[in-house]
């Protein structure tokens, strides 16, 4: 009975944390810069956008999960120069300060850095 009971338990905490390492590994890169054009890159905090919001899809929605994905849609023209800054970015910090909410920058030099 207790050899059971303890390959149970030894089941149940690997079972665990394959979930929780599963689950770490699809949050892609902590920070990333991206191309913001002639105002300079765009330095993103990946995971506080992921912890604030809790649902990839609100970005997501309108571009893949893959890296370098924004600038490879702007380039072969399925996505806008600024569609996901305007309808993204720039519509939810906006949403979140209208509520009183804490909220990101909501000026192009706030996010946009010059070299």
């Amino acid at each position: 009975m207790q050899k059971r009971w303890a390959f149970s338990t030894f089941f149940i905490l690997f079972f665990v944390a394959v979930v929780m390492v599963g689950a770490g590994m699809d949050r892609g890169s902590e920070r990333f810069s991206m191309d913001g054009g002639k105002r300079g890159p765009v330095n993103f905090p990946h995971h506080m956008h992921q912890d604030a919001l809790g649902d990839c899809e609100a970005c997501h929605d309108l571009f893949p999960k893959s890296a370098g994905v924004i600038q490879e849609m702007k380039a072969n023209g399925s996505l806008k120069k600024k569609q996901v800054m305007n309808s993204k970015c720039i519509s939810c910090h906006r949403k979140l300060k209208k509520e009183n909410q804490a909220s990101g920058p909501v000026k192009c030099g706030q996010c946009h850095t010059r070299a």
